[in-house]
């Protein structure tokens, strides 16, 4: 991985890169053409996706404050157990902050999975297209500096047609590391994170929807 791209996902993912470090492997779907080919070849690496493959799967999520960037980035390594997660939400709609947070706990998830338990619409957008989540997961696990470099071109894109900028509920900063720019974002109000538990939500999650217009179909 590139010195920038790590430098980036130590500082967007402090709490995401030691899941994935401490925790087993992430569940991977693969398409059956994938499965023939690796039976039959077990040496042969798959073929990378392309950035503009790649910029369509992130866009939906390239502008989201960073730290919950990294959280669904992690937590999309783990469909089943994102499917999983919507299904208890819609089964325990009483259960509510303390209590809600005790009982993920118990579940035998990955943290990054259980730590969305308090963002139910951001869940249900991962559940709801489940083949979406599992390739990005793929993509994260194939090809993680490639996703972040996607990453950083949408939020450029919108950043250059005023697309994303500085509110009440998100900072947008460029920096410059290594002769490059790079767009961070940072959570105002809109979302705050805990030591002992998953985020929780103060204000409703609103991010630009204009790359996503430009970029899928």
């Amino acid at each position: 991985m590139p010195t920038l791209i790590r430098s980036l996902w130590r500082q967007w993912t402090a709490v995401v890169c030691s899941i994935l470090l401490v925790l087993g492997a992430p569940q991977t779907i693969a398409s059956p053409n994938i499965l023939t080919q690796q039976s039959s070849a077990p040496d042969a690496q798959p073929p990378k996706i392309p950035n503009d493959q790649l910029d369509s799967l992130v866009a939906p999520i390239a502008l989201y404050p960073d730290e919950l960037l990294a959280q669904v980035l992690a937590a999309s390594t783990y469909p089943l157990e994102i499917m999983q997660l919507q299904q208890f939400l819609a089964k325990h709609k009483d259960l509510k902050d303390k209590g809600l947070t005790d009982a993920v706990m118990k579940q035998n998830w990955d943290p990054s999975v259980q730590a969305m338990a308090a963002l139910p619409d951001v869940v249900k957008r991962l559940a709801d297209d489940i083949q979406w989540t599992t390739d990005l997961g793929n993509a994260v696990l194939a090809q993680q500096s490639d996703v972040m470099d996607a990453v950083q071109r949408m939020r450029a894109k919108a950043k250059d047609t005023g697309n994303l900028k500085s509110n009440e509920q998100m900072k947008v900063e460029t920096q410059v590391i290594e002769n490059k720019s790079v767009v961070e974002t940072t959570a105002g109000n809109t979302i705050r994170s805990t030591a002992a538990g998953p985020p929780t939500r103060t204000r409703p999650l609103q991010t630009s929807t204009a790359v996503r217009r430009e970029e899928i179909p």
